[in-house]
């Protein structure tokens, strides 16, 4: 969501379709654009609108699945790269680690 405006800990924040008031207690002192990571009323994560556009997609797409539509390219930006793992899972592969 991005940040309309601020009162103390708390902002107006729009998606686009609909707006809230988000909690800013986790990030902090924003200012009026930021786009933020939310949950349940709260700010999360300070991120990019770059960002933003990409979760903004991903969650139109599983609406649009949702409803029995095509997914479209809600989430060409996974399709376009290969699978990787977290870091520290890379790192334990890669020492030669394993669970099994």
């Amino acid at each position: 969501m991005q940040v309309m405006a601020v009162d103390g800990i708390a902002a107006d924040c729009s998606d686009g379709t609909r707006s809230e008031t988000v909690d800013l207690s986790l990030v902090g002192d924003v200012p009026p654009g930021t786009w933020l990571l939310t949950h349940l009323g709260c700010a999360r994560e300070v991120i990019s609108e770059a960002e933003a556009r990409q979760i903004m997609a991903a969650l139109d797409g599983l609406r649009a699945l949702m409803a029995g539509d095509e997914l479209g390219d809600a989430f060409a930006d996974l399709e376009a790269r290969a699978p990787s793992l977290p870091p520290h899972l890379q790192a334990a592969l890669d020492a030669g680690q394993s669970t099994g």
